[in-house]
């Protein structure tokens, strides 16, 4: 499908009924939160906005982001499911994401954001993937992380410990976050944790919008 195409389908599904009394076009809106998403700066938002004779500051586009409440969509019924772990800095402390990929479609299913790694943690992470998506068939993947395994021991999952091959889709995209905030530290910026999980979890809309 062309970049263009599943770039207007992706706009199509941002609601912004949550905006009251704002003289901003509604297509307008969604294209500032879906190009933020998708890489651009909010400073670059903001002039791009201004070519349509509407100014407005960064803040507002970065609320409009946060507010729109985007999430991968549920009822996936993936063959293969590839879980991982990794450190997120925010405001220097370390947080750690958890993520479940489809490596077939490279589609992000679940992310959450957690102070610390435990097999708490890591059962919860997969109990809600459990209620969002079918995957009571599906091959769990997972790499060394023993908290992983575990909780899919404990939750019945079938699992398999596999270092690279189908794994590498769940590598890719942390790859991509840690460069997004990195890049683009307005994103995170003296962000609480709560906001900074609505975020990812809009990265992640955003990402299987236009793989």
């Amino acid at each position: 499908m062309p970049e263009n195409a599943r770039l207007i389908g992706s706009i199509d599904q941002i609601d912004v009924e949550f905006v009251e009394r704002e003289a901003t076009p509604e297509l307008l809106m969604k294209l500032g939160i879906q190009l933020h998403l998708t890489g651009l700066s909010l400073s670059n938002i903001v002039s791009i906005l201004e070519v349509f004779g509407v100014k407005r500051a960064r803040s507002t586009v970065h609320n409009r982001v946060h507010k729109a409440d985007l999430q991968p969509e549920a009822g996936q019924s993936p063959d293969h499911v590839a879980v991982d772990e990794t450190v997120i800095r925010l405001n220097g402390q370390q947080y750690w994401l958890y993520a479940a990929v489809d490596p077939e479609t490279n589609e992000l299913l679940h992310t959450e954001l957690e102070s610390t790694t435990t097999t708490v943690l890591a059962q919860s992470f997969l109990a809600t993937v459990r209620e969002k998506h079918d995957v009571e068939d599906a091959v769990f993947l997972v790499n060394g992380a023993s908290s992983l395994q575990t909780a899919c021991s404990r939750h019945g999952l079938d699992f398999s410990y596999e270092k690279r091959g189908n794994r590498n889709s769940v590598e890719r995209i942390f790859r991509e976050v840690k460069r997004r905030t990195s890049s683009f530290s307005n994103s995170f910026s003296h962000a609480e944790p709560e906001t900074a999980d609505n975020w990812l979890r809009s990265f992640a809309f955003a990402w299987n919008q236009l793989i």
